[in-house]
């Protein structure tokens, strides 16, 4: 036990009786404070658990959180996560990732922002009877002004010479063919 030095009322600290209502529909920006692989409840697959730090133009300080099925039973399930996924990815300037960690950080060390569209979810019912008030989800993932999106991979030498000898050879007559 720790004494902590002072009495303190609960009545007399206040509090924010808002403070966990959803965030307004919208685009906000952020950064991506982690991303953390988890595997589903029912053991069959896995999603990346992301965590958004709002940055503005509102709503600073509150956090959003998002759940990409990169793996999943549900062929349609995972189809739609791994298409997040890309949206995200390109938003945050990268063309491929082998670490969840690549997600959080650059290269440099610096946090990716982006800007997200959050959208307000409908209060619900587990199937296990829980209640869940209304919250938020994201629903899509765009470069933050300033950013710069991935570019396209160059083509390798070997596909470039094959593209140029299918070039010359479309062009050159049948009796000027090697």
């Amino acid at each position: 036990m720790a004494n902590l030095g002072q009495t303190f009322n609960a009545d007399d600290l206040g509090g924010s009786a808002n403070k966990y209502d959803p965030l307004p529909a919208g685009w906000y920006s952020a950064v991506v404070h982690s991303a953390e692989v988890k595997d589903t409840n029912a053991g069959t697959g896995q999603y990346i658990k992301l965590r958004y730090d709002i940055t503005g133009p509102t709503q600073e300080g509150r956090v959003v959180w998002s759940n990409l099925n990169h793996r999943n039973p549900n062929a349609d399930a995972q189809r739609i996560a791994l298409e997040n996924l890309g949206e995200f990815m390109r938003a945050i300037g990268l063309a491929n990732i082998e670490d969840s960690d690549q997600l959080v950080r650059g290269p440099d060390g610096s946090p990716r922002s982006l800007d997200i569209k959050v959208k307000v979810t409908k209060p619900s019912k587990g199937a296990d009877g829980t209640e869940y008030a209304a919250g938020n989800d994201v629903e899509g993932w765009k470069a933050s002004k300033g950013s710069s999106m991935p570019k396209p991979a160059a083509p390798s030498a070997p596909a470039e010479k094959a593209q140029e000898a299918q070039d010359d050879s479309a062009s050159s007559p049948p009796w000027a063919k090697k």
